[in-house]
């Protein structure tokens, strides 16, 4: 190794170790405990996990080229980065949400395996997703009429405008209504009322750790109307496999089907990430119909809809598949 690489990765880690570490925030509601897990040296983002708390003894590490914002929001530390490599990319509380580059691989595969294995989807609901990238994959079916979002944070929706617009156009589509809110709270204000629910949310540290109990999939469950499909961010098989087997076991207590299905995409820990699919009435591995819009998507196809449930064997094993 170059003495300028050791020396990089040695300014990375003094970096992180006053970066990773517990932090105050000031909100209207009163002080708030972050996580910050990113780490920036020597012109290089590192993506760290304190405590070995979500990917043990791993980092990613990106180029960036120029810090474009950096900020407080009032629930989280918003930073957005232009990167050598992947364009553009937002970070939140230090870890990577989303890449010019690589985008399209989460956000058509979130949206569309739910979307296309309904025959007609009409409502649809968007749990977190502020950077509107999802919404954009929803807003591609003609048959939604209507697309509430939920976002608890405002300044990721206003940042991403401004610094991502072409991902953030699903923010203004006019079927889309966003609310400012807890996305639960909305859900069990409106039982057996959505076609589909997608909940796009950050990994299950903090606030978002109730996104990935059994409480919140039974709400969601009583938010469906018949026919009704939920698709969840399910995290990493590599680095979750223990909180995947727990989600997919309470998930078959609730619904007929229950199902893993995954996508790759590089800026995400081990370059893999899941969601969990479920349904009383249709078997999500399977699309009902085509895509309406297939000449705009980079990523999703009928084919790979179908593949991305096919499984490895360790995980087949795990899941009880």
């Amino acid at each position: 190794m170059s003495s300028s690489a050791t020396a990089t990765i040695a300014a990375a880690t003094a970096a992180a170790a006053a970066t990773i570490a517990h932090r105050m925030l000031s909100t209207r509601s009163g002080p708030r405990w972050s996580t910050n897990y990113g780490a920036l040296a020597a012109g290089w983002f590192s993506e760290l996990s304190p405590d070995a708390e979500m990917w043990p003894h791993q980092c990613l590490s990106l180029k960036v080229e120029e810090v474009m914002y950096d900020a407080l929001s009032e629930y989280q530390h918003v930073q957005v980065f232009r990167t050598a490599a992947y364009g553009t990319m937002l970070v939140l509380d230090g870890v990577i949400q989303i890449t010019e580059r690589d985008e399209h691989s989460y956000q058509e595969m979130i949206a569309n395996i739910p979307l296309c294995a309904h025959p007609h989807p009409v409502r649809v609901a968007l749990i977190g997703g502020g950077d509107g990238g999802v919404l954009r994959e929803i807003c591609r079916h003609p048959s939604v009429a209507v697309a509430d979002h939920c976002e608890i944070d405002a300044a990721v929706c206003e940042v991403s405008r401004r610094f991502l617009p072409a991902i953030a156009a699903g923010l203004d589509d006019p079927r889309v209504k966003t609310r400012y809110m807890d996305g639960a709270v909305w859900l069990k204000e409106h039982s057996d009322y959505y076609d589909v629910i997608i909940v796009d949310s950050s990994d299950p540290v903090g606030p978002a750790a109730s996104l990935f109990a059994e409480e919140f999939y039974r709400t969601m469950k009583g938010a469906l109307r018949e026919g009704g499909i939920i698709c969840t961010q399910g995290e990493c098989l590599w680095l979750h496999e223990k909180l995947i087997a727990e989600m997919i076991r309470f998930s078959k207590g609730l619904f007929k089907h229950a199902r893993y299905a995954y996508t790759t995409i590089p800026t995400y820990p081990s370059g893999q990430i899941g969601f969990v699919v479920c349904s009383d009435s249709v078997n999500p591995s399977v699309p009902a119909r085509e895509h309406p819009s297939s000449a705009d998507l980079r990523y999703y196809t009928d084919a790979v809809h179908r593949a991305s449930f096919v499984l490895p064997k360790f995980v087949d094993t795990l899941l009880g598949t």
